[in-house]
């Protein structure tokens, strides 16, 4: 997709020539600045008014933080100490307010003499460090400092061109004022920042050019040149990035591809005749959109995602079903072993006798379903293989087993993608590119994710959702288990388990990990390795996470004794994994206590309670997952989430919105905005800096929803954007190496 020419981009000019190569080292280290643009859209975090003296009550432990505070005390105090020349050290006490909190700062030994006759009563500063309690009070050790006015300050007070100062995202190592000074220097250059936003747009939506909105974001006069920059900024990175999706769209609509309809009262018809249920309104809605797209001679590029437990495996085999009838085969990928072989398992059984082709017992419309996964046996993979060539299996299920370079389709039409997020690119596209011309492609996400996610980071799929459950779901009561507070609540949890056992039902434990000595602790305990316990929510974090074998063991000796207990998890070998699951599914096993190989796909409707271990230790969109394993059958289902956790912790807050709601793209958008932006785009930010500066997902949706229609509009009348150079610049500098491969998530 070769862009045709882009003009020069004047702020593409390395920081080392403008600001010298110790300064631009330290940037590029700390911050991943490298260009006089990358620090033109390193924006401030936040601004102080020159006039106003900022909050110091709820200052973050052991955070680095920016305060501007006026010096209320300084005391110099003389002590005894064998390390000091003299035997006598200095330390240097001041205190700071804001008019409503105080804060003290302590400067040691030669840091004293400096601060000592600077940081005088009266004197406003700019203060930076590390938050920290010193005899049960705040405190900033030897804090950097830059004076606001007082003795030599003019040059200080001269570099803020406002009465706004801004606060930037800063690291030990660089002070906000230190990159305020640096953004002084290069900020003439904005004047030459090219504009990627069409004129018509600009004007149509009041929109301020870019190097005004640069000026104003940096150096504002009043709030309302805040407003104006901010504004323009997020329309830059929102349009930007959905003219980048709108011309993969457009490209998808260029390449060939062979359509594919059903032919009447073939194999599709047969299934649906032979389903015990019907499909609901939003399955069969979805389903149209599907057969639309398969029916056209450009490939199919689309997303299907869904509420937990909503049915979008009937809606990808039936899609597969009609490539099939039109001639063609379809192949599944899925993340794991375990989720192949289950699928394997469920479409083979809805299918019946229509999974027999080429069979004594096979119907007239019948198709082989074959599993291709990497652990298989060489006479059971060699007959896959050939059944794939020869055209003799319609459908393959498999993991990455299936991209090797052996496995060659006799006519791939269709690939369903489950678990978008676990595939590399260069996976995917292997695949694809394994038909004779582009097959049609269909990626299922199980995790709900917030309509303006899909348009960010699948923007470039056409999307369908699923919001329905089907008929006979039954409701999952879900409930959070203090284990710390209330002991007794956890053993009420056991007693649960057993009762649903005893009622002739199944139940699942997770654990955030299996429990041998290879094993690696996870969450956020990981983090936190090493010094004094601060409180109970440190103590939680500190403890190792629960493991699948400990647990096991203790059930089966202590609560859960006499029921018949198995283990499942990631490390076991195939075979094993397999059997446990056949085990589980056909009744055998009471209890599977398992790690999150559970979390999507399996499906045994008998399976009616769900406890979850250090649950804290878990995500809200992996929770809500987890939870769709059980109500999957006629009977009510129950999730207990069991955690350490302190009540006031922020973990048991979003442990108790998973508990209050099912609907999972409400806890999605919940989830997003406790998590940065960047967790959420997955591979864009494997850089060290998001793409998304001054976008926020969730609260900008009008933003983003605007920019794709607009997108849209400019590309279908310009797909190459001959008329709009400034465009393509900034298009170029968004579609580094990095910025392609998360673009091509679809």
């Amino acid at each position: 997709m070769d862009l045709v020419p882009a003009l020069k981009e004047p702020l593409h000019q390395p920081l080392k020539s403008v600001l010298g190569p110790a300064t631009a080292k330290v940037m590029a280290e700390h911050l991943g600045l490298h260009t006089v643009g990358d620090l033109l859209h390193h924006y401030p975090r936040r601004y102080e008014e020159r006039g106003q003296l900022t909050h110091l009550a709820d200052l973050p432990m052991d955070e680095h933080v920016t305060v501007v505070a006026q010096v209320a005390d300084a005391r110099l105090h003389t002590f005894a100490s064998s390390r000091a020349p003299r035997g006598k050290g200095q330390r240097l006490e001041v205190t700071i307010t804001d008019g409503s909190g105080r804060l003290q700062l302590v400067f040691f030994g030669n840091g004293v003499h400096k601060p000592h006759k600077e940081l005088l009563p009266g004197t406003r500063a700019l203060f930076a460090g590390k938050v920290s309690v010193f005899n049960r009070r705040l405190q900033l050790a030897h804090p950097a400092y830059e004076l606001l006015h007082g003795e030599g300050a003019e040059e200080t007070v001269e570099s803020w061109a406002g009465a706004l100062i801004p606060i930037y995202p800063a690291t030990a190592k660089l002070e906000s004022w230190k990159i305020g000074k640096a953004i002084q220097t290069v900020l003439p250059s904005a004047r030459e920042a090219l504009d990627p936003l069409p004129e018509s747009l600009r004007d149509g939506r009041g929109l301020v050019p870019l190097p005004e909105a640069l000026l104003k974001i940096h150096r504002p006069h009043t709030k309302a040149d805040i407003v104006d920059a901010r504004a323009r900024l997020k329309w830059d990175e929102a349009f930007v990035l959905q003219v980048a999706l709108a011309r993969r769209r457009h490209a998808e609509t260029q390449l060939p591809a062979v359509p594919r309809t059903p032919k009447p009262a073939g194999l599709l018809t047969a299934f649906d005749a032979r389903l015990p249920f019907t499909l609901t309104e939003g399955q069969q809605r979805v389903s149209r959109e599907i057969f639309d797209d398969l029916a056209t001679d450009h490939p199919m590029h689309r997303l299907l995602q869904g509420e937990v437990g909503s049915g979008k495996t009937m809606v990808a085999l039936r899609a597969m079903l009609a490539v099939v009838d039109a001639g063609g085969q379809a192949a599944m990928l899925a993340p794991t072993e375990v989720l192949a072989q289950q699928h394997h398992r469920s479409v083979v059984e809805m299918m019946g006798e229509l999974a027999e082709g080429g069979m004594l017992g096979g119907t007239e419309h019948a198709t082989k379903v074959v599993l291709l996964t990497g652990s298989m046996g060489t006479a059971a993979r060699r007959q896959a293989l050939l059944d794939l060539a020869t055209g003799e299996a319609g459908i393959v299920i498999g993991t990455h087993a299936l991209i090797e370079d052996k496995v060659q389709f006799h006519d791939l039409g269709l690939v369903v993608v489950d678990e978008q997020h676990r595939f590399g690119v260069e996976q995917r596209d292997a695949l694809r590119g394994k038909g004779k011309q582009p097959p049609h492609l269909l990626v299922m996400t199980a995790t709900p994710i917030p309509r303006t996610v899909a348009m960010t980071v699948f923007g470039d799929l056409e999307t369908s959702v699923l919001d329905q459950l089907p008929a006979g779901r039954s409701p999952i009561a879900s409930h959070v288990v203090p284990a710390a507070d209330k002991p007794h609540f956890l053993a009420r949890a056991w007693e649960r388990v057993r009762e649903e056992v005893s009622n002739g039902h199944q139940a699942y434990v997770v654990c955030p990990r299996i429990g041998d000595d290879t094993d690696e602790p996870a969450g956020p305990a990981d983090a936190r390795k090493g010094g004094k316990k601060k409180s109970p929510e440190d103590d939680a974090e500190k403890r190792p996470p629960l493991a699948v074998l400990d647990v096991a063991e203790q059930l089966a000796k202590g609560p859960l004794q006499g029921l018949r207990v198995e283990v499942l998890h990631g490390r076991m070998h195939p075979d094993d994994k397999d059997a446990v699951m056949r085990r589980f599914a056909a009744g055998e096993t009471d209890v599977l206590v398992a790690t999150t190989v559970v979390e999507v796909g399996v499906n045994v409707p008998n399976a009616t309670a769900m406890v979850i271990m250090d649950a804290d230790r878990f995500g809200v969109s992996q929770l809500h997952q987890l939870r769709g394993r059980v109500g999957r059958g006629s009977a009510p289902g129950l999730c207990l989430l069991v955690t350490e956790m302190p009540e006031a912790s922020p973990a048991r807050q979003r442990l108790g919105a998973v508990a209050s709601t099912l609907d999972g793209f409400e806890l999605s958008r919940i989830d997003l905005e406790q998590r940065r932006e960047g967790d959420v785009l997955g591979q864009a930010q494997s850089g060290t800096r998001s793409s998304l500066r001054m976008l926020a997902v969730i609260e900008d949706e009008d933003v983003i929803a605007e920019a794709r229609q607009e997108a849209t509009a400019v590309v279908a009348a310009d797909p190459e954007l001959t008329r709009l150079p400034a465009l393509r610049t900034a298009l170029d500098a968004l579609l580094d190496e990095e910025r392609e491969q998360y673009l091509e998530k679809g």
